[in-house]
């Protein structure tokens, strides 16, 4: 061939494949608007701190430049730039950080998401996790739009391996014990149907006692309370000192005297970041919920 068509030919192949790499690739997030990958962000924001939590377990917490108030874990997050909190987002900081990514959550106020859209900030907004599989779901979303999808399969992965442990231990279980959620270190407010903690009971081979209820979140009366009976009662708390708070309150109200979680003292505590998160940590709650009810099945771990 001719030098000079060779070199043509080159240059040609050359710019292709340059185009290609530059070629831009549009997703939709769980609002169903477009989001465009060009190259890996830089600049990342998060409104959650769930989401928080997946970008450190992704390696980018060097690329995250500011946070909410709520993200506490881990620890190198509370030395992030604070935007707020997950409903009271402060815009003018936000820009300020000049994002270049931008990851949402249902549960941040549609009229905020409105404004950053307005903005045309580069916004991705997750759904809020129902279950453990939609955990997996959103660690992998946050993968492909960061570009760190193999890390993102190495992480799910690695969880899927524990949940899949966790369910092998407890395949000879025989009872299911009847198990009152107290959240918020308020005594009475508890999860119904559709909630991920509901899941994480099923998951760990208990019954939620308000599980046929069709509302996430909801507070329980106590007469309903002393009807259903509990075998378990675990109180998500932010510390000790509110757990026995509650504990000390339910154990001296003198019409829950009679529960059997009371007579037997079955009152537990789970850290309420653990269980309230759909992210990484999720999978702890479920290990520590499963040998909360069933400690005959992971004595050698003891």
């Amino acid at each position: 061939m001719n030098p000079k068509k060779m070199l043509a030919a080159f240059l040609l192949f050359s710019l292709n494949a340059v185009l290609l790499g530059n070629q831009q690739k549009i997703i939709k997030d769980d609002l169903d608007f477009p989001y465009i990958l060009t190259s890996p962000p830089q600049r990342i924001i998060s409104l959650a701190p769930n989401i928080t939590e997946i970008l450190f377990d992704l390696d980018l917490g060097e690329k995250v430049v500011g946070v909410t108030r709520y993200c506490d874990f881990p620890e190198k997050a509370l030395k992030k730039e604070k935007i707020g909190g997950l409903i009271d987002l402060n815009l003018e900081r936000i820009i300020a950080l000049k994002p270049d990514l931008i990851i949402g959550f249902r549960g941040n106020p549609i009229r905020t998401i409105e404004r950053l859209r307005g903005l045309h900030l580069p916004l991705f907004v997750l759904e809020i996790g129902k279950n453990l599989e939609t955990v997996f779901i959103i660690i992998e979303k946050i993968g492909t739009i960061t570009q760190k999808e193999k890390k993102a399969e190495i992480l799910v992965e690695s969880l899927k391996k524990r949940y899949n442990k966790t369910q092998a231990a407890l395949r000879n279980v025989q009872h299911e014990p009847r198990v009152f959620l107290s959240i918020h270190g308020t005594g009475l407010w508890t999860c119904g149907k559709g909630s991920f903690l509901n899941d994480l009971v099923e998951k760990a081979r208990g019954v939620n006692i308000a599980g046929n209820i069709r509302r996430k979140w909801l507070h329980y009366n106590r007469e309903q309370l002393i009807h259903d009976n509990p075998e378990v009662i675990i109180i998500l708390s932010k510390s000790q000192r509110e757990f026995s708070n509650v504990k000390d309150w339910i154990k001296n109200e003198a019409h829950l005297k009679g529960i059997k979680a009371v007579e037997t003292d079955r009152i537990y505590f789970l850290d309420e970041n653990l269980a309230t998160r759909p992210g990484p940590r999720l999978m702890d709650a479920l290990e520590e919920l499963a040998r909360i009810l069933h400690p005959q099945f992971f004595k050698e771990e003891r």
